[in-house]
């Protein structure tokens, strides 16, 4: 078979029929409101079946919704987008990201004396172990969100990453708990149910991004995920295959512009452009007279600025930021020895150049942008595998956890008849086609059998948000 001949069956399979559905991942962010529809091929890979975005008109402010009407409006845009990009899509539940300064963590330690210890530890021991942690005393005004267990105990043997099958008196672990405030919560549940919308599960943002960017490699040398939105800075800490840390730092992308604009005297658009378009996160890799022109305002004189000064501008806000990953780390007592796989970049404002070289030596640790195409199909545009939708991709995943091992409902309805719209693609190069001809003779249940990262960090969860308004979650 010939290469063109090849291109043509490939993209014929694409829109092959499956028993998959089709999950919705909604990323309402500072800047920007991204929708993003994707579906499981048989290789076990998303294809991109709808694509919307839009801006989120100034409701939004350091991840939370504080403007629901104009929340409203924005996500009705980005979801009228995501249709018009694939007229076959009929949306009805999405997967919704958080982040924001509300956001908290801590640790916790739960243990579960058996009632009958001589049969081996069972699935609804674990579920009930986990559950009794939603009981841990938090502050008033707060929800707990997620329940995270780390490693687990049976008896006097330690490290043990799934106890079902051992035996024993008494089961234990370790818990990393995340919440959140109420409010904000409520307030991001009533913006996107006014939009005609119901929230299939709501999903911390930098666990969504780790699960798009990160592979089982990383899992097991040890990862931090830095999300670097418009708003926030999220961080996401892992080693040993087990989640250690969360945390949101209340600096982003916003921050540098709005810095840019009082630096230098122009206005918003015009910083945002320079940052974009000349921006750099280390000055001295800059030439010293290069020099940007922006154009007066009503008739004043253009105003000339040095990229190194833009530099040193962009420079200053990204060590702050790094400053609050150092100090996240040492105080899970994370470093070189024990990150083996450094830190992974990603968000919108990964794209800063001399990022990665700003990161390692500030850091000490190695650096890579982490972009959200692990896990997607052959032959997509660029746009489409930009750090910027990784929350997006990583809520379609998370989707797909939860449909794999029944978590929750999924209704099929005419999912099987959307196929993946033309727009979105580009011809296979060589490589692609014969590595779609590899995966063709891999066994079923081989492809069945992969785990994604939820599936192995968080094995065995209990819903969140389980005290919200069965009518709000769905």
């Amino acid at each position: 078979m010939n290469q063109e001949a090849t291109t043509a069956a490939t993209a014929d399979s694409r829109g092959a029929t499956n028993a998959n559905p089709i999950i919705v991942g909604l990323d309402i962010g500072t800047t920007k409101i991204a929708a993003i529809a994707g579906r499981k091929n048989e290789y076990g890979k998303l294809e991109i079946l709808g694509f919307g975005r839009a801006s989120s008109n100034n409701s939004v402010q350091h991840g939370q919704v504080l403007n629901i009407e104009q929340a409203v409006k924005a996500v009705k845009e980005a979801m009228e987008n995501c249709r018009q990009s694939n007229s076959s899509l009929n949306i009805r539940e999405v997967y919704v990201g958080i982040a924001g300064h509300h956001i908290k963590s801590l640790q916790t330690r739960g243990d579960l004396v058996r009632q009958s210890s001589e049969e081996e530890i069972a699935r609804n021991e674990v579920d009930q172990l986990i559950s009794d942690q939603r009981k841990t005393y938090i502050p008033a005004g707060d929800q707990i969100i997620d329940v995270i267990p780390q490693e687990f105990t049976v008896d006097n043997h330690q490290n043990i990453k799934d106890p079902i099958g051992y035996n024993g008196v008494k089961i234990g672990a370790n818990f990393h708990i995340i919440t959140g405030d109420k409010f904000a919560i409520r307030n991001i549940t009533r913006a996107v149910n006014r939009s005609a919308l119901n929230i299939k599960d709501i999903v911390l943002q930098p666990l969504a991004s780790a699960d798009a960017v990160m592979c089982e490699h990383d899992l097991e040398a040890g990862v931090a995920i830095l999300d670097i939105g418009g708003g926030t800075s999220d961080l996401a800490v892992f080693s040993e295959g087990i989640l250690k840390h969360t945390a949101v730092i209340p600096f982003g992308g916003e921050n540098i512009t709005n810095d840019i604009k009082t630096g230098l005297g122009v206005l918003r658009s015009q910083a945002e452009a320079m940052k974009v378009q000349f921006g750099s996160a280390l000055a001295q890799e800059t030439k010293a007279n290069a020099i940007i022109t922006i154009p007066g305002i009503r008739g004043m004189a253009p105003k000339q600025v040095s990229v190194k000064t833009l530099a040193q501008i962009i420079q200053a806000r990204m060590s702050e930021i790094f400053d609050f990953v150092i100090y996240h780390l040492k105080q899970v007592g994370m470093d070189s020895r024990t990150l083996n796989g450094g830190i992974i970049l990603t968000g919108g404002g990964s794209q800063l150049k001399h990022l990665i070289q700003m990161t390692e030596f500030q850091t000490g640790l190695s650096a890579r942008i982490g972009y959200p195409n692990e896990h997607l199909a052959n032959g997509y545009i660029d746009e489409l595998t930009k750090p910027m939708y990784s929350t997006c991709i990583g809520l379609i995943l998370k989707g797909y956890s939860d449909f794999e091992r029944n978590r929750k409902d999924f209704v099929a309805g005419n999912d099987e008849f959307v196929a993946v719209p033309t727009d979105f693609t580009r011809p296979l190069t060589t490589e692609e086609i014969l590595q779609e001809e590899v995966m063709r003779n891999v066994p079923a249940h081989k492809m069945k059998g992969r785990k994604s990262i939820w599936d192995k960090v968080r094995d065995g969860l209990y819903d969140i948000f389980r005290d919200v308004d069965e009518t709000e979650i769905k």
